[in-house]
């Protein structure tokens, strides 16, 4: 399953312009991969502290989160393409709010690095 998705993220991305190779947008690919997988990391640790009725401090605020951005759901649970980020809109979105957020975490942490 994984590796036929990788190949149709190559397939879509190798038809921009000014890319040739997996090396020209695997910095992009490996960001959107990390991106989920914090969201999917976000979900894990909020079950985790309720099933030990514990609180639990998100790492990424609401309005960051993937679900908001990258996959909206409608009211019946299912994805939501009047809402879904796309084209100018999407790439706006990640340089003017979702980069300068997660460049706050550098500053938080005074270290670079996302742990404290």
């Amino acid at each position: 399953m994984f590796e036929q998705t990788f190949k149709n993220i190559d397939d879509i991305r190798r038809k921009e312009a000014g890319c040739t190779s997996e090396s020209d947008y695997t910095e992009q690919t490996s960001w959107i991969l990390f991106l989920k997988y914090l969201d999917e990391l976000e979900g894990d640790r909020e079950i985790e502290a309720e099933l030990r009725g514990k609180p639990c401090a998100p790492i990424i605020d609401a309005e960051h989160r993937w679900a908001v951005w990258a996959a909206p759901k409608d009211a019946v649970g299912k994805f939501d393409h009047n809402s879904a980020l796309t084209g100018p809109d999407l790439i706006d979105h990640v340089n003017v709010r979702l980069y300068p957020y997660f460049e706050g975490f550098k500053a938080a942490t005074g270290s670079g690095s996302w742990v404290a």
